[in-house]
C-alpha cells in the first residue's frame, strides 16, 4: 500500500469517523422526537407533518442549494451546515430547560436541521470523489450504506432506552455533541478545493442551476437512470410506511413484530453495505443494481402472497429487501461520483435528492390510498411486480448497460 493511498484512506476514515457519530446521533433525536410528538399529540397528522417537514426544504430547495454547493468552498458548506443543525438542537435544549417544548417549535427546528442536511449530504457526496480514487468510490459507497444501517438498528432501541430515562433537551445535546465532532473531523482534513475558474463565479446565479440539469442530461446513461430511479423510489419508499400495517394487520402481530421485521431489514443493509464495499472493484455494476432492484421486488411479491400465518417468511424477505439497498443506492452514487466533473456534482446531487424527495409524498398518498382499499398485502404484491417491471426495463436500455464504461462527461 502506497503512502497516497494511506493519505486518502486515512482522510476518508477520519471524516466518515465523525459523519457516523453525527448519523447516530442525529437519528437516536429523530425517534426521541417522534416518541414525544406521540405522547404530546397523539396525532398521525402531526407526526406526518414532521416527516414533511424533515425532506420538504431538499425537495423545493434542492437545485438552488447544489448552485452554492459548487460555487463555495464544499468543506466550509459542510462545517456551516453541521453548526446549523448544532445550533438548532442547542436552541431547542436551552428553551426546554424552562417550559414544556410546544410543537410548533419542534417543527420549526425540524425544519432548520432539515435544510442544514440539504446542505450537507450534496456537498459530502461532492467531496468524496476529490479524496477517494475513482477505483474505490464504489467500495466507500458500501461501508457508507453500511454505517446507514448501523444507525438505523441501534437508534430505536438506543432511543427508547434514553428516552425512559432522560428529558428530550439531554438527548437533544447528545445530537449537538454529535454535529460538533463532525465539524471538527471536517475541520482536522485537508480537502481539495475547486479552482475559481470551475466555480463559474461570474455567471448567473439560474444560468448555473440549469448547467447542472444539462451536465446530468448530457450523460443519456445516467439522465435514463434517475428517470426509472424516480419510479423506482415512487413505487418502494411508501411500503416502508406501511410495513408496521403489514406485521400488524395482516399479520395480526404486535409492536414485537414490528420491531422484528425493522431490525431484520436493517440487519440484512448492513450485511449488503459490508459486502458491497468487498465487491467495490467488481465492473459489472449495472449488473449489480438490476440484481439490487429484482430481488426488493422478488421479496415484495413474495410477501404479498404469503398467508397471514407465514410471518416468519416475511420476517426472511425483510432481511433480503434490506441486503438489496447498498446494491442499488451505493452504486448509483458512485457511478454519478466517477461519470460526472467535481465542479457539477453539487448540483447534480441536489437535483436527484430533490426529484426524489418529490416524488415521496406523491408515492405516499397513492399507496395509502390503494392500499385501504385492495389490502396492504395486495398493495406489497403489486408493488412487487411493478418493480420487477423496473428491473427488466433496467437491463433493457442500452444507454444504461454501457455505463459501467470509464470516462466522465464534459460539462
Amino acid at each position: 500500500m502506497t503512502i497516497e493511498t494511506l493519505k486518502w484512506e486515512q482522510k476518508f476514515f477520519i471524516i466518515w469517523t465523525g459523519q457516523a457519530i453525527s448519523l447516530i446521533t442525529s437519528a437516536i433525536l429523530q425517534m426521541a422526537i417522534i416518541f414525544f410528538l406521540t405522547e404530546k399529540t397523539k396525532s398521525a397528522m402531526v407526526l406526518s407533518i414532521a416527516s414533511l417537514v424533515g425532506f420538504l426544504p431538499y425537495a423545493v430547495f434542492g437545485p438552488a442549494i447544489g448552485v452554492l454547493v459548487d460555487r463555495y468552498n464544499r468543506k466550509m458548506i459542510m462545517i456551516g451546515a453541521d453548526l446549523i443543525i448544532a445550533a438548532a438542537g442547542g436552541t431547542l435544549a436551552l428553551v426546554a430547560l424552562y417550559m414544556e417544548l410546544p410543537v410548533w417549535m419542534i417543527m420549526v427546528v425540524l425544519f432548520a436541521r432539515s435544510i442544514g442536511t440539504a446542505f450537507h449530504s450534496p456537498a459530502l457526496s461532492a467531496v468524496t470523489p476529490l479524496l477517494v480514487p475513482e477505483e474505490q468510490l464504489t467500495k466507500c459507497a458500501g461501508y457508507s450504506q453500511s454505517m446507514q444501517s448501523i444507525s438505523y438498528i441501534v437508534s430505536p432501541a438506543i432511543a427508547a432506552f434514553l428516552y425512559s430515562i432522560w428529558d428530550l433537551n439531554l438527548i437533544i445535546a447528545i445530537d449537538v455533541l454529535g454535529a460538533v465532532i463532525a465539524c471538527i473531523t471536517v475541520a482536522l482534513v485537508s480537502i481539495p478545493e475547486l479552482s475559481m475558474e470551475q466555480r463559474h463565479l461570474k455567471k448567473k446565479f439560474m444560468e448555473e442551476m440549469k448547467n447542472g440539469f444539462f451536465a446530468l442530461k448530457k450523460n443519456k446513461g445516467l439522465f435514463v437512470l434517475l428517470l426509472i430511479g424516480t419510479l423506482y423510489m415512487f413505487v418502494y419508499m411508501p411500503i416502508n410506511a406501511l410495513f408496521p400495517l403489514m406485521s400488524m394487520s395482516y399479520f395480526n402481530g404486535t409492536p414485537v413484530h414490528v420491531s422484528i421485521t425493522e431490525i431484520a431489514f436493517a440487519a440484512g443493509m448492513l450485511a449488503g453495505g459490508l459486502l458491497l464495499g468487498l465487491l467495490g472493484g467488481y465492473r459489472k455494476r449495472i449488473m449489480l443494481m438490476v440484481t439490487s432492484v429484482f430481488l426488493m421486488g422478488f421479496s415484495l411479491t413474495v410477501s404479498g402472497i404469503l398467508p397471514s400465518s407465514g410471518f416468519g417468511v416475511f420476517v426472511l424477505c425483510c432481511a433480503i429487501m434490506g441486503l438489496s439497498v447498498p446494491f442499488y443506492s451505493g452504486v448509483q452514487m458512485a457511478l454519478f461520483q466517477e461519470k460526472i466533473k467535481p465542479e457539477y456534482l453539487g448540483r447534480v446531487f441536489s437535483l436527484t435528492g430533490s426529484v426524489i424527495s418529490l416524488a415521496m409524498p406523491f408515492g405516499l398518498i397513492l399507496s395509502g390510498f390503494f392500499a385501504d382499499r385492495i389490502g396492504v398485502n395486495h398493495w406489497f404484491l403489486m408493488s412487487g411486480i411493478l418493480i420487477i417491471g423496473i428491473a427488466i426495463l433496467c437491463s433493457l436500455v442500452p444507454d444504461i448497460r454501457i455505463l459501467d464504461r470509464k470516462g466522465n462527461i464534459e460539462g
